[in-house]
């Protein structure tokens, strides 16, 4: 009998027996023998561990007692002493695996490779990823390339099919996703247990026939519908969820979210880089209705992925102000595990995947060692897995950009008694404020600055105009070809050219993000794929992209993640004020608007 302490390997990438459609391993009548066998005791365990903390999910209980595992499985707990490998956790905390039941990859700018390197070093090892960023760019294609790309994986990662490319008909995406395309990427994909979350929720509420058919064609396909309805309220909730939307992650509210969940949602607490929704829904979540709650990260960049980690920081986050732990580790293992209908997944228990996360304590949620499918995947921080890397050749070239960009920026015919619509940036949060100023009360001293959100599939020479304030630059631009859910390529400057320098810079990376001043680039991070992620080591996009946070910082921007917040004021989905493309889009009316007018009344 071997004893595994400081140091064990993982052999290899990690292929799970064949997987049907629920996403259950399908075992062998022999390895299913073998597992029986081994939960009785007659034969050794494959791993056994020892002399640890054990959560139960399902009961709460903290056990002290060895669980035994046998061909990827757990076959059980209690009073086993024979295993080919015996791991003593010395005292630590044994948990189910995480499960991030709602994360867009690509917004970690990793490839799925990358992103599954730094994952599963902290606690992950499963997700739900809505790929719509990379299907905004690429369509189809970018759907499958995702897929292939995550395939032998240390992190499962199930993708839901995008339900809204483009999110609305007021910006121009590379591509369109419509009812045929979501038909052919459930055939191809048949472990995607959702369509992605359906931002068009005027649509769902209105009874849009192209939008029901969307839903429609989810439901003939036996997968649920994620959902997506920032602020909505009463009956139009009401028509929302009848439509069979089953989950929410745009809740900034406690009182949000109870109406949501007492309406039949899983609501999903998001607790990303600019998105931080956890502080003001705990209070919401109680013993009674804890089931109903799962904890996301939504969008997290790869700084904060790599320095602070993903589902342990929202663990211990939550944890800190003041959610039980064990219901914190419900939220972020069982809960979705069940919603989703991921059999076998997100317990410790007789007949379920030995995925699973050693840390020191539940307060910490420091990650020792993690586990996937019994096989030792990461320890210490360090991923123990062989990732291998697909080629991305289809997702390159990606940014063009028009000539004559200068007089595209140039605000012409703005009278000097113009009254402006400003987008009102709010630290920590995604929604926006809509705010109205005089002509001379722009400008760096007002901090309301220019912005502009500029096609780059097409090239069709489109380029929307306004302003932004919030972000308090003094000088220089800051642009990025991160936008969602369009992805054009968007800039936020002080003067003209600066922001077409930071434009065509941006252009020659093949996509990325930029800080510039004075026509010179003070830092950048090239992202080539798709203009979304890069293929290059984790921690090295990681150091680049603080570097850009530092760059902007010494420029006089006042926000903690300028960079997050820029790439959603694009995003015409959201309150209430937003740029695409083809101009400023007022959300709460739901149409594009004038950037300025003249008549006499003023409002702020």
């Amino acid at each position: 009998m071997k004893t595994e302490t400081a140091r064990e390997t993982a052999s290899g990438r990690f292929f799970s027996p064949a997987i049907d459609p629920s996403g259950f391993p399908r075992y062998t009548l022999t390895m299913r023998k073998s597992i029986i066998e081994a939960a009785r005791g007659i034969i050794p365990a494959d791993v056994l561990f020892v002399n640890g903390r054990v959560l139960n999910v399902f009961t709460g209980e903290v056990m002290e007692t060895s669980v035994a595992v046998k061909d990827g499985v757990i076959t059980g707990f209690g009073d086993y002493t024979e295993g080919k490998v015996v791991v003593d956790l010395r005292g630590r905390y044994l948990l189910p695996g995480f499960i991030d039941a709602h994360i867009h990859i690509e917004s970690t700018m990793l490839t799925p490779e990358g992103f599954a390197e730094v994952a599963v070093t902290h606690g992950t090892t499963t997700t739900v990823s809505d790929p719509h960023e990379v299907v905004n760019v690429k369509g189809m294609s970018g759907y499958m390339y995702m897929v292939e790309s995550s395939r032998g994986l240390p992190v499962d990662i199930r993708y839901t099919v995008p339900s809204c490319v483009p999110a609305t008909d007021m910006e121009t995406s590379g591509a369109s996703f419509g009812v045929a395309d979501i038909k052919a990427a459930f055939d191809y994909n048949p472990l995607a247990p959702a369509l992605s979350e359906m931002m068009n929720y005027p649509g769902v509420v209105n009874a849009d026939p192209d939008t029901l058919a969307k839903l429609y064609a989810a439901e003939r396909a036996g997968k649920l519908m994620d959902g997506h309805c920032p602020s909505l309220t009463g009956r139009d909730l009401n028509a929302y969820a009848a439509a069979g939307i089953s989950s929410e992650h745009e809740c900034t509210t406690a009182a949000e979210a109870l109406e949501k969940a007492g309406k039949g949602f899983m609501v999903f607490v998001r607790e990303g880089s600019t998105e931080k929704n956890l502080e003001a829904i705990i209070p919401a979540i109680n013993p009674v209705n804890a089931g109903r709650f799962c904890l996301v990260n939504d969008d997290r960049h790869a700084a904060d992925l790599v320095s602070e980690g993903g589902m342990d920081a929202i663990l211990r986050k939550a944890v800190s102000l003041g959610l039980d732990p064990v219901t914190a580790v419900r939220m972020a293992t069982v809960n979705p595990a069940a919603h989703y209908g991921f059999r076998g997944k997100g317990a410790i228990a007789p007949g379920y995947s030995a995925d699973l996360a050693v840390v020191d304590d539940l307060v910490s949620f420091k990650v020792c060692a993690v586990y996937k499918d019994g096989v030792l995947a990461a320890k210490d921080g360090a991923c123990l897995a062989r990732v291998e890397r697909h080629g991305a050749d289809e997702m390159r070239e990606s940014v063009l950009i028009p000539a004559g960009l200068a007089e595209a920026l140039s605000l012409k015919g703005m009278p000097d008694n113009a009254r402006i619509k400003v987008i009102e940036v709010i630290p920590d949060q995604i929604i926006t404020r809509k705010l109205v100023v005089g002509a001379n009360e722009t400008g760096p001293e007002h901090d309301v600055l220019r912005a502009a959100v500029i096609e780059r599939h097409k090239g069709t020479g489109n380029a929307g105009l306004g302003f932004v304030k919030g972000f308090g630059l003094k000088s220089g631009a800051i642009a990025s070809t991160v936008a969602h859910d369009s992805h054009n390529l968007v800039v936020v400057g002080v003067d003209v050219s600066d922001m077409v320098f930071a434009a065509r810079r941006l252009a020659e990376l093949g996509g990325g993000m930029v800080v510039v001043s004075g026509g010179r680039v003070l830092a950048e991070l090239a992202l080539p794929v798709a203009g979304l992620m890069s293929d290059r080591p984790p921690p090295e996009v990681a150091e680049k992209y603080i570097e850009l946070d530092r760059a902007a910082a010494g420029l006089g921007c006042t926000l903690e993640s300028p960079f997050m917040t820029m790439s959603f004021i694009a995003l015409p989905v959201i309150p209430e004020l937003r740029l695409t493309d083809l101009g400023l889009v007022d959300v709460v009316e739901f149409r594009q608007v004038e950037l300025w007018d003249t008549s006499t009344r003023m409002t702020a």
